[in-house]
Formats: C-alpha cells, structure tokens, sequence
C-alpha cells in the first residue's frame, strides 16, 4: 500500500497490531493527531457509523472533533448517507450532560460544518438517532462489546424459548424468513471489518474469529473505500477543521 503496489489493506489480526504496522509503515494523513478504529453499527434506521472503539482509551477534545470529521466523510462516501448526523456518546441527551471531554469536545463540534445533532445516549444509537456516533475509544469499545453479547444473548434466548415450546416451533416455522433476516442484521459477517481511519492509506480490521464471508465482506468495504475516494475525503474535512 504504501509503493502503491495496493489501494487497501485487509486483515482479520490483532487490532493493536494492525494500528502500530499502519502507523510505523503508513503514516497519519497530514494534521491527523490520532487514527481511530471504527465500525458500522445496525440500527433500527439502518447502518450507524461508530468512531473511535478502541485506539485512543484516552482523548482530547480535538482528537473527537477529527473523529467525528473522518466518521462523517466515511459515512458519507462508503455507507451512501448524505449529510450523515454526528452524535457524540454522553449520559445525557441535553447539552451539559457528560463527562469533561464530552463538555469540551462539544463546542468544537457545534463551530464546525459538520451537522452535528449533539448528545446520543447508548439507548440512542440502536435507535438510529446518529449516523456517526463519536466516542473516546475506552467508551466506544465498551459500547460495542456489550451491543454484541447482547445480540448474542437475545438470539440464543429466543431460539431456547422457542425450542422449549412446540406451539412456538410452528410459529417459528411460519417466521423462518424474519429470523433469518433478524440474525442477518445483528451479524457482523455482513459487515466484514471496520476501518482505521487516519492513517495515509486504507485499513479495514476485521475480527479475529471471521470466517469467510466475513473477510469477503472486509474485501468489499476495502473496494467500497477506495471507489468512494474516502482518504480525499478526509483530507478535506481535515483542512476545514475549525482554527485552520
């Protein structure tokens, strides 16, 4: 990637791993202070764009404020979503609410020309209240991780309920086609990986425990990527940053 033998790099390795091999052998794109891991997330509204789930545990105001910049640009570009609307995790959804950093990284966020819709709280973002939910890597991964063992929680409980009555293995019958299509939208196979954003050059992570279509779903990001010009993308959102 970095000789331009190849426009994307995919790997379904160690997430750190990924984040040091990128930033020692492609660098950050010029007034990047901080790359971040993303994800998409499914929301009841469709997809939702999560920044940062877990490079940065600890974070400044303006390392949010270029989060939600490349969050925007990717969601945009790669998800299809117009004027994506950036929100930013809080335990509130009025402004005020939130720790220190959330407090001033929201001012940051409201002088910008991103369209910023202010606090999202977690029942907030499966809701689909956000396009790009912005986050501190600590609150993002925690975020993520718990949304996935309670995917997991719920599929598991419903399919022991339903074995453990024959009425409702009938109606399960009957609605084979909506739960195939629940698992679809909770499954991160169909999403493949998520991006490193902020690095010179394109990075999809994937999870360690992929399977093949996850990874051919990582590969079709990758292209998605590319064909939408996603690092041009940035380094523009990048060169509008408030103070510059």
């Amino acid at each position: 990637v970095k000789r331009g033998e190849a426009d994307a790099f995919v790997t379904m390795g160690n997430s750190g791993g990924a984040l040091a091999v990128a930033l020692f052998h492609l660098g950050r794109l010029p007034g990047i202070k901080r790359p971040a891991l993303s994800t998409v997330y499914p929301t009841i509204k469709g997809p939702a764009f999560v920044i940062d789930i877990g490079a940065n545990t600890d974070c400044k105001p303006e390392y949010l404020l270029q989060f939600a910049i490349m969050g925007s640009a990717y969601a945009e570009r790669v998800l299809g979503i117009k004027n994506p609307r950036v929100g930013i995790v809080s335990n509130g959804e009025e402004e005020g609410k939130g720790n220190f950093l959330v407090q001033e990284t929201v001012p940051l966020l409201k002088a910008s020309p991103l369209n910023f819709i202010g606090n999202v709280e977690g029942k907030d973002i499966p809701a689909g209240l956000a396009d790009v939910v912005v986050a501190d890597g600590f609150t993002g991964n925690v975020f993520i991780k718990a949304s996935e063992g309670v995917a997991a929680l719920i599929l598991e409980v419903l399919e022991r309920e339903i074995r453990a009555r024959p009425l409702a293995m009938v109606g399960a019958l009957l609605a084979k086609g909506a739960f195939r299509a629940v698992k679809r939208t909770l499954d991160y196979t169909e999403y493949g990986g998520g991006a490193l954003l902020g690095v010179d050059g394109l990075v999809i992570v994937g999870h360690g425990r992929s399977n093949a279509k996850a990874v051919k779903s990582a590969v079709r990001v990758a292209k998605t990527a590319v064909e939408g010009r996603v690092l041009d993308a940035i380094r523009s959102g990048i060169a509008t940053e408030p103070g510059k």
